[in-house]
This record gives structure tokens, sequence and C-alpha cells, in this order.
């Protein structure tokens, strides 16, 4: 039996959840989009942990470009990692798929600055554990800033220019830290239709961008920056998406040419149940 989407149950949970923003495309076609609560399609929302799904396609446009490579490690960059018989394991590729080994924080108001997050210890043996945090990314943050210093360009320059200016996308702000750089795991302000038009970017990528939507070993559902998979949820299995903290969403699923934003404020909205009215 072919799988149907069906929008309504999709809606109207949203709804009830604090919806500030919600469009559904199919292909370049908006089929269906409502706001709430003063939103509209061009007013900025923060994507808070959403912004995690900016850099594994970074990474793999970094690679392409010869800059890095995923499996690298970060000893190759930081001399002074090459002393620790665990942080001289770690690699670009554990930064991105938050096995590296650092404990949860590093999130909200709490992200460090790149050398603090270069400091901070491992609590698990790299590749061990998939732990949620933001201190990974901040260290990722800090070579990619390291590679790009003969470019004069920082990591939020290097996204613009390879891959948000070509889709159309632009950020409407980016937080900053103490010492004036943008953060990695969180900080950007983009408009629903900005967060679509990367969408669309990622899914017509995605054989260029697919080590972004391969999990690890300490957690299949997790690839660079994305969630991974319908599994158990009744949806396509190339299902991906980017998730930030009450609700924000980017999901995709090429296989349809399916794109959906979700922006709203509630701590209670789940996607596994949106997505189990979105899909029957």
């Amino acid at each position: 039996m072919a799988l149907e989407i069906e929008i309504p149950p999709a809606l109207a949970y949203a709804r009830t959840h604090a919806l500030h923003a919600i469009v559904i495309a199919l292909g370049d076609q908006v089929v269906a989009q409502e706001y709430g609560d003063s939103f509209n399609e061009q007013k900025p929302h923060l994507l808070y942990s959403g912004t995690k799904s900016f850099w594994g396609p970074a990474a793999v446009c970094a690679r392409e470009d010869g800059l890095l490579e995923l499996d690298e490690t970060v000893a190759q960059t930081f001399a002074a990692w090459r002393d620790d018989p665990w942080k001289r394991r770690v690699t670009l590729r554990m930064l991105l798929s938050l096995t590296a080994g650092f404990g949860f924080g590093g999130l909200g108001a709490s992200v460090p600055e790149y050398e603090r997050a270069l400091a901070t210890p491992l609590k698990n043996e790299p590749g061990s554990q998939f732990t949620y945090g933001g201190i990974p990314f901040q260290v990722f943050g800090a070579v990619l800033a390291r590679k790009l210093v003969d470019r004069q360009l920082t990591p939020h320059d290097y996204l613009r220019e390879r891959i948000l200016d070509p889709a159309g996308v632009r950020v409407a702000s980016w937080r900053r830290l103490k010492d004036g750089t943008h953060p990695l795991p969180t900080g950007a302000s983009l408009c629903a239709m900005d967060w679509l038009a990367y969408g669309r970017y990622v899914a017509r990528g995605r054989d260029l961008l697919a080590p972004c939507f391969e999990g690890s070993p300490a957690n299949a559902r997790y690839g660079l920056g994305w969630w991974l998979g319908g599994a158990g949820l009744g949806a396509p299995k190339d299902l991906v998406y980017a998730s930030g903290s009450a609700g924000q969403a980017l999901y995709l699923v090429p296989s349809l040419d399916l794109t959906i934003v979700h922006f709203g404020a509630s701590a209670s909205f789940r996607h596994e149940t949106f997505l189990r009215r979105l899909f029957r």
C-alpha cells in the first residue's frame, strides 16, 4: 500500500502546541501553511539546536574543498590533544555525531567559546557513547576556524559563502559569544521560508551530503547534526530532521520531495506524535 500524507491531523496537532509557523511543501509547491502568535512567513524565529543541522553539510563541503577529512583527528590541528590518550583519538566525525566522549552540556546560554571547549575533558571513551550537547560542535568550530585562517574566513563566513548563499538562504541573526564569535550548536534565527529553502537545498543535495545521514555505532538514529529515520513512526525510511528546543523542526523526506518547517513554543510538542499523524 502506498504511503499517504494526511495533512489535517498533523496541522491539528501543531495548533494545540503553541504553533508559531508550519509550512508544508511538496517539491516547489507549498501545499499548506499556517502562522500563529504574530508570526508570518518572513518573521525570523530562533532555531535553537536546529542550528546544528548546518554543520554536517558544511563539513562535507569542506571535505570537497580539500580543507579537511571527516575521519581526521582534532589532534592533527591542535597539538595539545596529542598528549591525552582519549582526546588524541577523537575525529571530526565523532564531534558532529556527538560520540566524541564529552558529557552533556554546552547548550543554550552555556555554549563555551572555542578555547574553553577545547580544554573540556572527555567523560567517556571516544566512539563509545552518544551524548547530546553543544561542546563537540564548538570543538569542530575551533578546528574549522583554524583551517580557514589562510582564507580569512570564519566558520560562519564559510557556511554562508559555500551553502547558504547558493541555497538562497538568509540568516536574520546569529547569537554572539563574549569573544565576538558565533556559536555552532545554536544561535541562528531564520524565517520559515528561509529554513524551507535550506531544507530543499539539503534534500536535493542528498547524494553529496550522504555522510550527514549515516548513523554511528553508538546511535543509529543520529548522523552529523541530523536525526534519522522514521522507524516505528510509519514514516518513510529516508526521513531525516533537524530539531530544536520547544518544537523547532525541519523535516525532509527526499523520496516524496517533502519539506516541512515547524516553529513553536511548546516543550510538549513531540516529533513522533506529529509524524504519526502526518503519515498514514
